[in-house]
């Protein structure tokens, strides 16, 4: 019998991450109320935290941008892909 692998949502970490930033609990009380493993609630912990440094410092406008940028060069890629195919489409005759 082949064994799958839980997947969470993002709410449910989240949700979880900030139960264990509060401290209310500790990690083995929060592993057995949401029936997770606490490493599990440990890591999406870390990541919640690094991510909310990330916030305050600005680094998501830098990503926007850096998204923006590669948006526009994959547009413009599609383009001229799109021009080459219908070339090619009226050279061969079709």
């Amino acid at each position: 019998m082949k064994k799958t692998r839980k997947r969470y949502s993002a709410d449910f970490k989240a949700k979880v991450a900030l139960e264990a930033i509060r401290g209310d609990l500790t990690l083995a009380e929060l592993a057995a109320k949401h029936g997770v493993h606490h490493t599990m609630i440990a890591a999406w912990k870390r990541q919640a935290v690094e991510g909310m440094a990330g916030t305050f410092c600005g680094a998501g406008d830098a990503a926007k941008v850096a998204s923006e940028a590669e948006v526009e060069k994959l547009h413009a890629k599609i383009g001229q892909l799109v021009v080459e195919r219908d070339f090619l489409a009226k050279a061969s005759g079709r």
